[in-house]
């Protein structure tokens, strides 16, 4: 149930209504907005009645239920959008974001020669994966341990917050010391273990959705960080599997446009694995942010051909510029309808300013 404050309610009104909350056998999760303020109670268990009962509190103008199972993700308890702060970067605010680097830190020369060359390009956050999830148990695993201190050292060198992915309940308190948020690979989606404990890492949470997830499984996942006390998470679609051979999976704009239709939490594209071929990320990555997405994150590689890991589905030092350089116009042409800003510079050609979406 969401217990909607009057606006004109006080401080005393308001913890009223908390402490009456807990006594009905459910958790309160209260968010102040800039005119009200909305208690979230959620749980299993407690008494429903004695909560409706609350609509006779003062201060309270309404109670109403919460219509969909995923209850402190909802936009029903909150009205404004989730902003998530990493390092310097901003992610949900007014400006398309851009994550970019390689799927693999491979080496120090690697990382820190696309470190400096995706931040002269613009993006807004660095990635690069030092445990790596793969198919076959004889491919790259990732560097480990030594990996994150080469994004650490990046970091450092660049000033770009590090992204990096975690596997394991083990590695989350090794990963929080080098990195600014921690990646939910799309393996591990609905690993709840692995959720109810980055709940309680302190860092902001980069959630990416299942190859075979619903919309509503990927919303519950969130669900399980935000109830365990991280508010701090950005949702990621990063394609689905479906019957198409000709793309490594099917990137769901779709779903994009709808989980921020349900969701307050910031939501953005992968179009480096919603595709899976580096010819189709430039248009994958102008419609994502034409539908709404909040960002983009690109996997950037100095030569693709070397990669040990994605190397297909990576761009180049000079693609990934000519990116975010291609960028800048449709993202102005959709700035009315999303209120979002791109940092760049349009390309000119011939003195004049090139707009193609």
């Amino acid at each position: 149930m969401v217990i909607n404050m009057a606006a004109g309610a006080s401080e005393a009104e308001l913890q009223h209504v908390i402490e009456r909350v807990i006594e009905c056998g459910f958790q309160p999760h209260v968010t102040r907005g800039a005119e009200r303020a909305i208690v979230a109670a959620v749980g299993s268990g407690g008494s429903r009645s004695a909560l409706e009962a609350l609509k006779a509190a003062p201060g309270v103008e309404d109670v109403v239920p919460i219509a969909h199972p995923f209850k402190l993700v909802s936009r029903q308890t909150r009205t404004e959008r989730t902003r998530v702060t990493v390092g310097s970067a901003v992610i949900g605010g007014d400006e398309a974001v851009v994550i970019a680097g390689p799927c693999s830190v491979e080496s120090r020369e690697q990382i820190l020669e696309t470190a400096a060359a995706v931040k002269a390009a613009g993006a807004t956050l660095l990635r690069g994966g030092a445990y790596k999830p793969r198919t076959s148990p004889y491919d790259f695993q990732g560097l480990g341990c030594q990996a994150l201190k080469l994004l650490q050292e990046a970091r450092e060198t660049t000033g770009l917050p590090v992204v990096t992915e975690v596997m394991s309940t083990q590695d989350i308190d090794l990963i929080s010391e080098h990195a600014d948020m921690l990646q939910v690979g799309a393996r591990n989606m609905q690993n709840y273990d692995l959720l109810r404990q980055l709940a309680r890492c302190g860092k902001p949470v980069l959630l990416k959705r299942g190859p075979s997830a619903t919309v509503k499984e990927w919303l519950l996942a969130a669900e399980y960080l935000l109830a365990g006390g991280n508010p701090n998470v950005v949702l990621c679609e990063r394609g689905i599997k479906t019957f198409e051979t000709e793309t490594r999976n099917t990137l769901d704009l779709a779903a994009v446009a709808l989980a921020r239709e349900l969701s307050h939490l910031p939501v953005i594209a992968d179009p480096s694995h919603g595709t899976g071929r580096r010819d189709l990320i430039a248009p994958a990555s102008r419609a994502a942010l034409a539908i709404g997405a909040d960002g983009l994150i690109i996997e950037v590689h100095p030569c693709p051909e070397r990669a040990m890991s994605d190397g297909a589905q990576s761009l180049d030092l000079k693609e990934f510029a000519r990116l975010m350089q291609d960028l800048s116009a449709p993202i102005r042409a959709v700035a009315s309808f999303s209120n979002q800003k791109f940092p760049v510079q349009p390309e000119r050609l011939n003195g004049s300013s090139v707009y193609s979406v």
